[in-house]
């Protein structure tokens, strides 16, 4: 179970500072009417990423703060991965807190970094259970109802004798082939039949359009491969156009150079030879002379081979018009597929590969609109079959999940009060093919109707308070009432304030109220005092200690100090405690 360790709160309303040291069990807070005990209510709303109301943060402050401090005994699963992984190795403890400012701007923490306010709900929602007027309200929708349900066949297994939080959390673990795990692959089923019929409509909605498209693939393919282009081509082709385009200047250019470097009269070829024999005519006479003329003779050599290169480079540049056309045909041919399909041969080529892919799909759309039609009949028979083990899952918990509300209402003052949880077919939805109504007769004589119609605001909250202790609904959170005494008092009051402290006996319970039977049951109890002046008012929250409970206790009661009738009820309320 998680547990609130510490909240803090700064600057919020009527709170200067107010700092809660919260215990496992039923933590209560009480005080006058007008103190500011929906403060606390406030804060909370806001851990759990709530958009904070404009005029929240106290007169004269730039801004408003609220921490709490959690207890995940473990269970680290509920942080988002990159702030579980900076937790330090054993570290237990996540802080959770919320900035606004004055002008209504805020901002969310979690483990002291900053996160977004649905970072904020998704955590704070794990950690936090929040059960107030609005909340008690929402369980007269038919899809509230039957998430009830739901988790009652989870934490109990839908079997008898499975009670307490170390079977609820051996059922939360068993989830995956569990109760939960079929809702939740009743709705992956679901998903996939509604994708498989959306395909098969969409192959036979194409038909048409798919030929036309065909026929152009197969167009657009023939083109590319028509002209087979290679990658890189381009750069041989400009380079081939250039020299033919230039081949009778690159033929003269070439000749004058051979000729000069020949072996003809008054070439240099000619020349060096001359220089070449009349050195070696004085050899050996003078060594550096000899340096000079092994140079002359290597010059020799490079002008004779660089005269025959030229000779042969000039046979293979042949003037051929058909070829320059050639060559500016394909140019052209690769210039134009470019245009149209990217603007490169790479691309040309990856536009042709899709083709091919395109076509075979095409090609092979009968084998397609066969696979849909079978992907849609197995997902179809999937789902059904999953709708009809979550009916019968249902069908089987739905009596026992009222028996057990009966037996908690009748602790509750509504000892002949009657419930039914009505199932009735529905088309299928994600959580399955169930309409679930609950039934209520709180009276005899009353007939049995809807919850929304039956039930008072008083009995609406008690009925909210056994549902959550029998189908355990959200039991590893922290558990927190706001106005759930709300219609009730006396026996009836008392009553309740069991619940919750049966509750608490399971994790944690943090309780707003104003009712002595309640206030009296607590593990731990705070007090909200609001102090004023002439232009300020001030709420300070405090922790009580035992003398001080029962002070508080003769407050709620109606009594002055120094009532002792009132003080001697207060006593028998926290002795029978």
């Amino acid at each position: 179970m998680f547990v609130l360790l510490e909240l803090r709160v700064e600057n919020l309303l009527l709170i200067e500072r107010a700092e809660l040291d919260l215990v496992p069990g039923l933590n209560v807070v009480t005080g006058e009417t007008g103190a500011g005990k929906t403060v606390l209510a406030h804060a909370l709303d806001l851990l759990l990423g709530a958009k904070p109301r404009s005029g929240i943060v106290r007169p004269g402050a730039s801004e408003a703060w609220v921490e709490g401090v959690f207890a995940l005994n473990g269970r680290t699963d509920v942080l988002p991965a990159e702030i579980a992984e900076r937790l330090p190795e054993g570290e237990d403890e996540v802080v959770l807190a919320r900035r606004v400012t004055a002008e209504g701007r805020s901002r969310a923490f979690i483990g002291g970094r900053s996160a977004t306010a649905a970072d904020l709900r998704e955590v704070g929602g794990a950690l936090l259970a929040f059960h107030g007027q609005h909340e008690a309200r929402r369980l007269l929708s038919p899809a509230a109802q039957l998430a009830l349900l739901d988790a009652f066949c989870a934490s109990e297994g839908a079997a008898p004798g499975r009670k307490g939080a170390k079977a609820k959390a051996k059922a939360r673990t068993e989830g995956a082939d569990g109760h939960l795990g079929r809702r939740d692959a009743h709705a992956a089923a679901l998903a996939a039949e509604r994708d498989a019929r959306r395909r098969l409509e969409e192959l036979h909605d194409a038909a048409g359009a798919r030929e036309r498209e065909l026929d152009l693939l197969r167009f657009e393919l023939q083109e590319i491969d028509d002209v087979a282009p290679v990658e890189d081509e381009q750069e041989e082709l400009s380079a081939a156009r250039e020299r033919l385009r230039h081949v009778e200047a690159l033929r003269g250019a070439a000749y004058v150079a051979s000729q000069a470097l020949g072996s003809d009269e008054g070439s240099a070829g000619a020349g060096l030879a001359a220089g070449e024999s009349a050195l070696d005519a004085v050899a050996g006479v003078d060594p550096d002379l000899d340096v000079l003329a092994a140079r002359l003779s290597s010059l020799r050599i490079e002008a004779d081979d660089l005269a025959a290169e030229l000779a042969r480079h000039l046979d293979r540049l042949d003037a051929d018009p058909a070829e320059l056309e050639r060559v500016e045909e394909r140019l052209q041919s690769l210039s134009r597929l470019e245009r149209k399909h990217g603007g490169s041969v790479a691309a040309v080529l990856d536009h042709a590969e899709r083709c091919r892919q395109r076509i075979a799909e095409f090609e092979d759309v009968e084998g397609a609109t066969e696979a849909a039609e079978a992907d849609l009949a197995d997902a179809r028979r999937r789902r059904e079959r999953l709708a009809k083990e979550l009916t019968a899952t249902r069908s089987a918990a739905a009596p026992r999940l009222a028996a057990a509300v009966v037996e908690r209402l009748a602790g509750l003052a509504m000892p002949a009060a009657t419930l039914e949880v009505r199932l009735e077919d529905r088309e299928p939805g994600p959580t399955g093919a169930d309409h679930c109504e609950f039934l209520l007769a709180p009276n005899p004589g009353v007939p049995a109707a809807p919850v929304r119609e039956s039930a008072s605001g008083g009995e609406l909250s008690r009925v909210m308070l056994a549902l959550l202790a029998v189908a355990g609904a959200g039991t590893d959170a922290t558990q927190v009432f706001d106005e759930i005494d709300a219609g009730v008092g006396g026996q009836t009051g008392r009553a309740v304030g069991e619940q919750l402290r049966a509750l608490g006996r399971e994790g944690q319970v943090l309780c707003i109220t104003h009712l002595p039977q309640i206030a009296a049951l607590a593990d731990r109890h705070f007090a909200i005092e609001k102090t004023t002046s002439e232009d300020t008012a001030v709420t300070a929250v405090r922790r009580l200690d035992d003398p001080e409970v029962v002070g508080e206790l003769v407050r709620m009661l109606g009594g002055e100090t120094g009532d002792e009738g009132a003080r001697r009820h207060a006593e028998e309320l926290r002795s029978a405690a």
